[in-house]
């Protein structure tokens, strides 16, 4: 196990957000967090990244709790968007190299290039999907060795989705995982190894998908629809 929580608790005020996961991760596979808006996800995913401290419970990585040494080998992705208004997509590589040891500007241009998008493009004039492709081009572009993109296809049109999960599938090997959390299920059931079906702040199904499919007869889609209806 490269990830460990151990009823792990956020609350806001009256509002609990996490409440009580207990969730591992594995090298080398891809992890589907799933659930609405709201379910808790984005939640979970910046107490892993540290960008939120947990009200109880307990976090691990490599065994140690989350920290510096941890932030280093993880590249998390967020909702919201973190470019300055005066950025290009040029000055965007350069902001993440000077915070990234790990950053590789090579692999950001090919990315860049990819995702249709050209240097000099100022980020604030960006769409939302071009804006998308912007933040996946700059956390791919990390050689980590966790990637957590927190809703990754928002916005993004059914052409680019492709592109973009082939992109993610690229970066996956054995001693890579990724964490992907979204509510487009259907784009992401045919690429996923484990799936994590997270409620109101509680994991309600977890497991290998092959695993779920065969026990309950059902896709992760015809799942999804059960579970969230």
């Amino acid at each position: 196990m490269i990830l460990q929580c151990n009823d792990l608790v956020k609350k806001y005020m009256n509002k609990t957000a996490v409440d009580g996961i207990n969730f591992s991760v594995e090298p080398g596979k891809i992890y589907a967090l799933l659930g609405p808006n709201g379910s808790g996800k984005t939640t979970l995913m910046k107490i892993i990244a540290g960008l939120v401290k947990p009200t109880s419970g307990t976090l691990n990585y490599h065994g140690e709790p989350i920290g510096v040494a941890s932030k280093k080998k993880v590249a998390y992705m967020s909702t919201e968007p973190f470019f300055y208004n005066y950025m290009t997509v040029e000055d965007v590589g350069k902001y993440y190299k000077d915070f990234f040891e790990d950053f590789d500007s090579k692999r950001y241009a090919e990315l860049i290039s990819r995702m249709e998008l050209g240097m000099k493009d100022k980020a604030k004039t960006l769409s939302s999907g071009l804006a998308a492709k912007l933040k996946i081009a700059a956390t791919l572009a990390r050689k980590a060795e966790l990637y957590m993109l927190d809703e990754p296809l928002n916005g993004i049109d059914i052409i680019a989705r492709e592109r973009i999960i082939s992109t993610i599938l690229e970066v996956a090997r054995e001693d890579v995982t990724i964490l992907v959390s979204s509510h487009l299920v259907d784009e992401l059931e045919k690429i996923i190894d484990n799936a994590v079906f997270i409620k109101t702040g509680k994991i309600v199904l977890s497991g290998e998908a092959e695993e779920i499919r065969a026990s309950h007869g059902k896709s992760i889609v015809e799942l999804y629809k059960e579970i969230y209806a």
